[in-house]
């Protein structure tokens, strides 16, 4: 799965201010929070991060689009990915992508062997 996030500049916890901090944080201090929650549950589940990088401005496509993260995930199967999207301990963590995240996108994607 190709996920493209654009983050806030301070995260919104106002959808669950129960896991709010004491003090305001960025929005990449957020989603910092929830990597470091969810990559237990996602390898669990047989999934890994295969990329996490940058971004900023498209080389190609609309000059006011950004995106600030990039992140490439292998899961083994569709019902494992399932599995651990389902799991009620993974999401607890939510609530920091979703204070983390202003925007973002998910390409499911299909392995192609390439052609020799």
């Amino acid at each position: 799965m190709l996920n493209l996030l654009r983050l806030r500049s301070v995260a919104d916890y106002a959808a669950n201010p129960a896991m709010a901090p004491a003090t305001p944080i960025s929005g990449a201090e957020a989603f910092d929070r929830y990597i470091r929650h969810t990559l237990p549950f996602l390898r669990d589940s047989g999934g890994e991060v295969m990329l996490l990088a940058t971004g900023g401005r498209l080389l190609i496509g609309p000059e006011d689009e950004r995106w600030d993260i990039a992140m490439l995930i292998r899961q083994r199967s569709v019902a494992s990915f399932l599995s651990f999207a389902s799991n009620h301990a993974y999401l607890v963590g939510l609530a920091h992508r979703t204070a983390a995240i202003e925007n973002s996108r998910l390409l499911p994607l299909v392995e192609l062997p390439l052609p020799v």
